[in-house]
């Protein structure tokens, strides 16, 4: 058993999948035989590569691709609702995750690879057909792993073997849902390949601010394509170029029945249900890595470079009436990277690793806001808007090295030690060395136990700071309180992390987990004004705590897990970005703990897979959350209700004479049609209402070639 893993296994592997390289290989065949070569050289070389990422200390839960195509949407999945099928997930609104109770503070890597956050969710730039398998790995983490520190998204991507191959398919369904997508794999030679992309249109691209079945103005256009091409230079060495690019663009839905609050030039009232918002989303990245090994010495080098922009068009009239300001915002974010990534054995029991990190970014931010004039107390003094141009420009530097052995103490003890130094760079200078500890006993083949502990240094996410000019809206319907510092803190705490995996029988596996982290300027975010874009704030004192239980059941035909999670986020005393807030509720922050606004005290998901033959399978998950905070007698004092989301799918593999076999999946998402509220429009941060979907029907259909 690798250490502190606690392995998901649902489901099952579908007939007349592609050829990739973990698939039986005939060595009887001459000609396969001699493909077998470059297929260890590979193999090798993966192997290699991922000797460069321990697993001591942490928590993993691990989804391979059998597991997402199980899921009801299968490869149509949003890598964010694949995410949530693991332990102490939460979700939110606009594909938010929050793991172990952070906001967000998600890192994910490819083929060990950092790709840089994008505003706006990165989790939604990447597609799961890429995906062979994803770790989610948390808690106390080793010292390569640092920035974003709440989880690691450890994603390896699916590796052809020799010829050409692809797929076709198309996922259809209510609200409007037309998803097809193409792949193309393939190897010959030194040079291999994997491409894919998709495009998808519905109607409910952000989720509804009303109970309604269906939203008002909430179409989305969104483009998805990755890339990963390599080339074998020798036996020992290769060279990738990975590829992402993401367009979306998106209606932001309408809440009817509000009221105007102001009026403009003569008009006096205006139907909510008719504003015209819109938001688009670019990401692109690339990367370019050389990873082989040097002896006895593995490595993996890369340059990268991301590029990520939002826009937000605002409806001029609309946003005026209803909120005193109409801005359209701009915010783009260009990340170049460097990371450097070393493992060395040293004779039998220990293995050094070692590296570096550096990023160098430029962000920048402008708002074009019409408001109106106002007295002291706020109140409209005329209704002819003003116009307003906030704009700035931020240069960060992030700079990491790190030193760590991994010893082996006979045959039951690992002990994984080193220390990690950090820096950031942006209006001021941040720095700290960071000593990690983790260590797994096992002292039979069915029982793991690991323990760590990380000191932890977050620096603030550079493409969300947007420093505010306070005195530009002195004197009008936008006016800030004249207090606070406009620039995020980077984050500091200690993580103390403890858990057990037993495996019992044949078929069952339990693991327990149980974790605290100690935080000082503990990050949070907010959504300030219309446009869906999130800002940092801080909060000078922070605690969380909570623990985990994951149970897997595997019996050939029939799969399932069961996960389950508490959690308390707490916070105290704002101390950035003070402006963006009521001073009721910083006078009582100031000096009282508060419920941070995405803790939820308990979590659950599960799911159940039974195939009645090869090519025919039946599969049920859930979602289940006690809520996420909402104002009550004290900011984030109250929880809204609890939810339970039931989705139920059939699958079934159709052979065509003509074309060979057909996947065919239908999927029934919320089956109970259940309406829950995911934010109810108050807390802290929070800007509107959501709600969870409503029951749909959908079809996929996946042709191989």
């Amino acid at each position: 058993m690798t250490p502190a893993r606690l392995a998901l296994c649902i489901a099952l592997a579908l007939s007349a999948a592609p050829a990739f390289a973990d698939d039986t290989t005939d060595t009887t065949d001459p000609q396969k035989a001699t493909n077998l070569g470059a297929v260890d050289v590979s193999a090798r070389l993966d192997e290699a590569r991922n000797s460069l990422s321990p697993d001591t200390g942490s928590s993993q839960y691990v989804m391979d691709r059998q597991t997402i195509q199980a899921l009801p949407l299968g490869d149509s999945t949003p890598l964010n609702q694949v995410i949530l099928q693991a332990p102490g997930v939460v979700q939110d609104s606009y594909g938010q995750l929050h793991v172990r109770g952070d906001h967000a503070n998600l890192q994910y890597r490819i083929n060990g690879v950092l790709i840089p956050e994008s505003i706006g969710g990165f989790g939604q730039t990447l597609d799961a057909r890429m995906i062979d398998n994803v770790k989610l790995l948390t808690g106390a983490l080793p010292a390569q792993y640092g920035e974003r520190t709440a989880a690691i998204v450890d994603i390896t991507t699916r590796t052809p073997t020799d010829g050409v191959g692809g797929t076709v398919g198309i996922t259809g369904g209510q609200f409007g849902t037309l998803n097809p997508n193409a792949t193309l794999f393939g190897k010959s030679g030194d040079w291999s390949w994997f491409l894919t992309a998709n495009y998808l249109e519905n109607d409910v691209g952000i989720e509804n601010p009303t109970s309604s079945r269906k939203p008002i103005h909430d179409h989305t256009n969104q483009v998805k394509a990755f890339g990963d091409v390599s080339y074998l230079i020798n036996n020992d060495t290769r060279l990738s170029f990975m590829f992402g690019v993401t367009n979306n663009r998106f209606e932001i839905p309408n809440n009817p029945g509000q009221t105007p609050q102001f009026g403009y030039l003569d008009v006096t009232n205006f139907d909510s249900a008719q504003l015209d918002e819109r938001q688009q989303e670019k990401t692109r990245f690339g990367v370019l890595s050389l990873q082989g090994k040097m002896g006895s010495t593995a490595y993996q080098v890369s340059a990268g470079e991301r590029y990520s922009s939002l826009d937000f068009t605002p409806d001029d009239i609309g946003d005026l009436m209803f909120n005193g300001i109409a801005s359209d915002v701009r915010r783009a974010n260009r990340a170049s990277t460097l990371q450097a990534d070393f493992s060395t054995p040293l004779g039998d029991n220990h293995t050094l690793r070692y590296g570096l990190y550096g990023s160098f970014e430029r962000a920048s931010s402008s708002n074009d806001s019409l408001v109106f004039p106002a007295d002291a107390d706020g109140n409209q003094t005329s209704t002819t808007p003003l116009n307003i141009l906030d704009s700035s420009r931020i240069l960060a530097r992030t700079y990491a090295v790190y030193l760590q052995d991994e010893w082996s103490i006979g045959d039951k003890w690992t002990v994984n030690y080193g220390v990690r130094g950090d820096r950031y760079e942006a209006f001021r200078t941040e720095s700290q060395l960071s000593p990690r500890l983790g260590l797994v006993y096992q002292p039979t083949d069915s029982t793991t136990i690991h323990a760590g502990y990380s000191r932890y240094f977050t620096p603030p996410a550079s493409e969300q700071i947007s420093p505010t000019s306070i005195a530009k809206f002195a004197g009008t319907t936008n006016a800030l309180p004249d207090n606070g510092d406009d620039t995020p803190l980077a984050e500091r705490s200690s993580y103390y992390d403890v858990g057990i995996s037993q495996k019992i029988g044949d078929k069952w596996t339990v693991g327990l987990d149980s974790y605290y982290r100690k935080v000082s300027r503990i990050q949070d975010e907010g959504q300030f004004g219309t446009a869906l874009v999130y800002s940092t704030f801080n909060y000078d004192q922070g605690r969380i705590k909570g623990d985990e239980l994951t149970v897997n059941y595997t019996d050939g035909a029939l799969t399932a897990y069961f996960n389950f999670a508490y959690n308390r986020s707490v916070g105290k005393r704002i101390i950035t970005g003070q402006y963006n807030f009521n001073p009721d509720d910083l006078a009582y922050i100031y000096n009282n703990y508060i419920h941070l606004d995405h803790d939820q005290k308990y979590t659950s998901s599960g799911g159940i897979s039974y195939a009645f033959s090869e090519g025919t399978r039946v599969g049920a998950d859930y979602l289940f959350g006690s809520g996420l905070r909402r104002d009550g007698a004290v900011p984030n004092g109250d929880t809204l209700p609890g939810y339970f989301q039931l989705n139920l799918s059939v699958a079934h593999d159709f052979d065509l004479t003509s074309v060979g076999k057909t996947h065919a999946q239908l999927a029934l998402v919320n089956a109970l049609d259940r309406t829950y509220e995911i934010r109810d429009g108050s807390g802290i941060g929070v800007g509107a209402p959501q709600f969870g979907p409503r029951r749909g029907v959908f079809l996929s259909l996946q042709q191989d070639f």
